[in-house]
């Protein structure tokens, strides 16, 4: 797990990527942090392990260790109807929910039968601001300007689903009577120590912007606003920095082990990286390849202006997060990303 045989700046200029962070993790710990570049093209702020970047879907991961850590403290039930505790908005029932009932293992699995629609989900609209997740999942923001449904029998098809996570966010506010971003940091964030994690409440960054990384596209251009926001604290929300994640890929490894920070038992740590309703590929909130050698879990954020990617081997204890400030157009594994992932493992 070094990164002596990479020309990281040569592949930067070469990917006009103008800034990233890596994080390290061997034999269980974080073995250190290596920055790069800047945080704003043309610019003098460099890359810090406090730096700042968007996590986009990987948000998905964090997302999922709030929901086990609730289900270990009895508060949410992985496998019970989540009607039986929205309040705010709940799932209609159709013929595909006659016999099966829409579960959070069938959400953090993106097996619930809820399909995201076309054109949906998209960046921040300054003009409509942040919605509600129930106005959201009605169909009346144009973010998604259908009502969520279920299109498929619960637990028959994987369907990746930024709506299906919306949900998962609304269950944990109607149980809790707390703002999501506020459980996660009682939950999460404190216990772990992850004090340059955050989601945005409103329409601009209220936090010191001298922190955050500038998003840019792959022609190494400043995106428009600077700081691309998703609406969608749970799907896809998170701001934080390659040191923060890495906490937290350390902690799903702890608990698996039975040494997490956050109570989190060992059975429930495990069922988080147990493939699916027969799908070999997604865990709870994760993704997984196993290899004839061993399990790898990982993670893909990808959104306006940034890409990044964890992943972690739990029986070897080894993994690494890779966070950049520039969205390159192409898969993790067709870019940059990819080549420092390659050279980590050789």
């Amino acid at each position: 797990m070094n990164l002596n045989n990479i020309n990281m700046g040569e592949r930067m200029q070469y990917y006009k990527v103008p800034g990233l962070s890596i994080s390290l993790i061997a034999n269980g710990q974080i073995s250190g942090t290596e920055n790069y570049g800047t945080l704003e093209v043309q610019s003098n702020r460099k890359v810090n392990e406090d730096t700042i970047f968007s996590a986009c879907s990987v948000s998905k991961f964090l997302t999922g260790i709030l929901v086990m850590k609730l289900a270990e403290d009895g508060i949410l039930g992985l496998d019970d109807d989540i009607n039986k505790k929205l309040v705010s908005w709940k799932v209609q029932d159709n013929d595909f929910t006659k016999i099966k009932k829409v579960t959070l293992r069938n959400l953090l699995s993106h097996q619930a039968g809820i399909k995201d629609p076309e054109d949906s989900f998209s960046e921040l609209k300054t003009d409509f601001g942040i919605p509600t997740m129930a106005d959201l999942l009605m169909g009346k923001t144009p973010y998604c300007t259908v009502p969520i449904e279920v299109q498929c029998e619960p637990g028959s098809e994987f369907h990746y689903s930024d709506a299906g996570f919306c949900i998962v966010q609304q269950l944990i506010e109607d149980v809790t009577a707390k703002p999501f971003q506020q459980v996660m940091k009682e939950y999460i964030f404190e216990p772990l120590g992850m004090e340059n994690s955050h989601y945005l409440n409103t329409g601009k960054l209220e936090v010191n912007i001298e922190n955050h990384s500038v998003g840019h596209n792959k022609y190494g251009e400043i995106v428009d606003g600077k700081y691309p926001i998703y609406p969608y604290p749970a799907a896809s929300g998170l701001w934080t920095t390659s040191l923060d994640l890495a906490k937290l890929v350390l902690e799903l490894l702890n608990a698996i082990k039975g040494e997490s920070k956050i109570d989190l038992s060992t059975k429930l740590a495990k069922e988080i990286i147990r493939p699916q309703n027969g799908k070999s590929w997604t865990g709870l909130g994760v993704f997984l390849d196993e290899s004839e050698e061993e399990l790898e879990i990982t993670s893909l954020g990808w959104g306006v202006g940034f890409q990044c990617m964890l992943f972690a081997f739990p029986n070897t204890e080894i993994g690494a997060v890779i966070m950049t400030n520039a969205e390159l157009g192409v898969h993790q594994m067709e870019g940059i990303i990819g080549e420092i992932y390659q050279a980590l493992l050789t």
